[in-house]
C-alpha cells in the first residue's frame, strides 16, 4: 500500500483508455475552439500508442527499445539536423548548440561568482574595514543567496511575459550594475548591495536557462544540451579561482575581479540579440508562424508538421497563464513535490558542506592554498560534469541521478572510515582525498546536472516557468541553511557523524530516485506533458 508521499508523487497509470481530446490541465477552461478539437484528435490516437511505453519509466527496467530507436530517428541526421546522413559522427545539435551556448554563459557567470570570493574576502574586508568580523565577511558571501532567492521567485512573472530571450537579457542589468558596484565599493554597503543585486541576477537565470535550454533542444539532444549548465557553472568557478591566483600577492586583485565579471554580462546581453526564441513560448503567446520558423530551423523540415501538432495539442489547450496557485493541484503539485524534493535532498546530501571543508582536507596532504585545492575539486567537477554530458541521453536521467547518489554515499562513508577508525595518517588523508574527489566527481555525473535537466522536463508548459521558480527557491533556502549550520554542526557532533548524515540522505535519495522519478530520455516535452496530465481524476473534458 503506497505511503502518502507516495501517493501524492509522479506517477504513470498502468493503463491508459481513449480519452477525449486535450487533457485539461488547470482547475477551469473556456471552451476550446474547433481548430484545437481538430489538432488534438489528429495527435492524440498517436500519442496514446506511445503512452504503454512511459510506463517502463516508473520501473527499474528501461524503457522498450523501440522508444529509443524513434527518438535516435527523429529527423536530425543527414540534411535535417545538420548530420552527416548517419555514415559518421551524429552532428545534429550543431545547429542549436550556439544558441544554447550563449544562454549557458549565464551559468559560467554563476559559477564565476560562486567562487570569486574564494581568495580576496580577507583584502576585501580589510580595505572595507569590517577585516576580523566573520559574521560580516559571511554576510557578503550570504547576500548573494538571499538576492538569488528573490530572483527565483520572480523570475517566473518575466518569462511568462517576455520570453526567454528577453528576460536573458534583461537580467544582464542586475548582473552587469551589481559587478560594477562591487568592483568600485568603498564601504560595506556598496559592496552589499553589488552582491545583492548579482544575486537577484544569478536567481533569474538559473531558473530561466534550463527552461530555455529544454525548450529549445531537440528531443534527441536535450538531456546532452542540458548538461552545458552544469559544465558552464563549473567552467565559472574555474575561471575565477585561476583568475583569482594574483591576489595572494596583490591586496587589490579582487576590484579587477569583480570588474572582469561584467564582461560575460555585456556577451550574455549582446549574444541573446542573435539566438532564437523558445518555440513553445511563441506558440504560447500565439506567434505559431514564427515558432514554425524557428523548428525547422534548428530542428529541420522533416521535425515541424509534427511538433507543430504537438505543441498546438498541448498549448493551444490553455486559453491563459498559469498561476502559482495551480501549483496546488493535481497534476502540478506532483511535478512541483518532485521538484522541490529534489533541490532539498541535493542540499542536504552535503554538496556544500563537502565544498567547503575540502580545503581542510587537503591541507593536511600538505596543500596549503585554498585556492589550489579549490582549482582541483573544479577539475573534477568538470570531468565528471562532462561525462554526464556523454551519457545523459544514452542511460537516461533516471539511471545516472540513482548512481550519482549511490557514489555520494560510498564517498561519503569511505571519508567517514578513514577519520573515525585507527588507520595510519597517510592512509587516513589518502581515504580523505580519494572519497572527497570521488564525492564530487559523482555528484556532477547526475545530481548536480539531472535534477535541472528533469525538472523543466516534467512540467507542464503553462506551470514550467513556476515550477522551476519554486524548486530553484527550495535550493537556494536549503543552500542557506546548510552553509548557516554546517561548521556549527560539525564542531557538536564532529566530521564522521556529519558526512554519516550526509551519506544517509545520499542512500535515501537514490531509494526516492528509484522509485518515484520518471525517466525522460527521448520523449518530447509534449508527449511527456500529454501522458501524465491523464493521470489527474475528474479533469477531463
Amino acid at each position: 500500500m503506497p505511503t502518502p508521499l507516495a501517493s501524492a508523487l509522479l506517477v504513470l497509470p498502468a493503463s491508459t483508455a481513449p480519452r477525449s481530446p486535450g487533457p485539461r490541465l488547470g482547475p477551469s477552461r473556456r471552451a476550446r475552439p474547433a481548430v484545437v478539437r481538430a489538432a488534438a484528435l489528429r495527435v492524440l490516437p498517436r500519442r496514446l500508442e506511445l503512452w504503454p511505453r512511459l510506463l517502463a519509466a516508473v520501473e527499474s527496467n528501461p524503457p522498450p527499445p523501440d522508444a529509443d530507436e524513434k527518438s535516435t530517428g527523429s529527423g536530425l541526421d543527414a540534411g535535417d539536423g545538420g548530420g552527416d546522413g548517419g555514415d559518421g559522427a551524429d552532428l545534429g545539435w550543431l545547429r542549436v548548440f550556439p544558441h544554447v551556448l550563449t544562454a549557458s554563459m549565464a551559468n559560467f557567470l554563476f559559477g564565476y561568482h560562486i567562487g570569486v570570493m574564494n581568495g580576496p574576502i580577507e583584502d576585501i574586508a580589510r580595505e572595507l574595514d569590517f577585516q576580523g568580523n566573520p559574521f560580516l565577511q559571511g554576510l557578503v558571501v550570504s547576500i548573494f543567496i538571499v538576492g538569488a532567492f528573490f530572483g527565483s521567485l520572480g523570475s517566473s512573472a518575466l518569462v511568462d511575459k517576455f520570453g526567454c530571450k528577453k528576460t536573458l537579457q534583461i537580467d544582464c542589468i542586475p548582473l552587469i550594475i551589481g559587478a560594477l558596484l562591487s568592483a568600485q565599493a568603498d564601504s560595506l554597503d556598496e559592496m552589499l548591495l553589488g552582491r545583492f543585486l548579482v544575486g537577484i541576477g544569478i536567481g533569474v537565470n538559473t531558473v530561466l536557462v534550463p527552461i530555455y535550454i529544454s525548450e529549445v533542444a531537440p528531443t534527441k539532444y536535450r538531456g546532452f544540451l542540458g548538461t552545458l549548465c552544469q559544465i558552464g557553472t563549473c567552467l565559472g568557478i574555474i575561471a575565477s579561482l585561476s583568475l583569482g591566483i594574483p591576489s595572494e600577492s596583490d591586496p587589490h586583485w579582487w576590484q579587477t575581479m569583480l570588474y572582469a565579471a561584467c564582461v560575460p554580462g555585456v556577451l550574455i546581453a549582446i549574444g541573446m540579440q542573435f539566438a532564437a526564441e523558445s518555440p513553445r513560448w511563441l506558440a504560447k503567446v500565439g506567434r505559431f508562424d514564427d515558432a514554425k520558423k524557428i523548428i525547422e530551423s534548428l530542428w529541420g523540415p522533416s521535425e515541424v508538421e509534427k511538433s507543430m501538432e504537438e505543441i498546438k495539442a498541448v498549448v493551444l489547450n490553455d486559453d491563459s497563464q498559469g498561476s502559482w496557485s495551480e501549483l496546488l493541484v493535481e497534476p502540478h503539485n506532483r511535478v512541483a513535490l518532485i521538484g522541490g524534493s529534489l533541490f532539498f535532498l541535493q542540499q542536504f546530501a552535503g554538496i556544500n558542506g563537502v565544498l567547503y571543508f575540502s580545503s581542510l582536507t587537503f591541507r593536511d596532504v600538505g596543500i596549503t592554498s585554498s585556492a589550489l585545492a579549490s582549482l582541483y575539486v573544479g577539475i573534477t567537477n568538470l570531468g565528471g560534469a562532462l561525462v554526464a554530458s556523454n551519457l545523459m541521453d544514452k542511460q537516461g536521467r533516471k539511471k545516472l541521478l540513482i548512481g550519482s547518489y549511490l557514489g555520494m554515499a560510498f564517498a561519503m562513508f569511505l571519508i567517514v572510515y578513514g577519520i573515525s577508525f585507527p588507520l595510519d595518517d597517510g592512509v587516513a588523508h589518502s581515504l580523505s582525498i580519494t572519497g572527497t574527489l570521488l564525492y564530487i566527481f559523482t555528484f556532477a555525473l547526475g545530481a548536480g546536472p539531472v535534477t535541472g535537466i528533469l525538472i523543466p522536463e516534467l512540467s507542464s508548459a503553462r506551470t514550467r516557468s513556476k515550477v522551476m521558480g519554486f524548486s530553484f527557491t527550495v535550493h537556494w533556502i536549503c543552500n542557506f541553511l546548510v552553509g548557516l549550520y554546517f561548521l556549527e554542526l560539525v564542531n557538536k557532533f564532529g566530521v564522521g557523524a556529519v558526512y554519516t548524515g550526509f551519506g544517509v540522505v545520499s542512500l535515501l535519495t537514490a531509494l526516492f530516485a528509484y522509485n518515484f522519478i520518471v525517466e525522460t530520455k527521448g520523449r518530447s516535452l509534449e508527449e511527456i506533458e500529454m501522458s501524465l496530465s491523464t493521470i489527474t481524476p475528474g479533469k477531463q473534458e
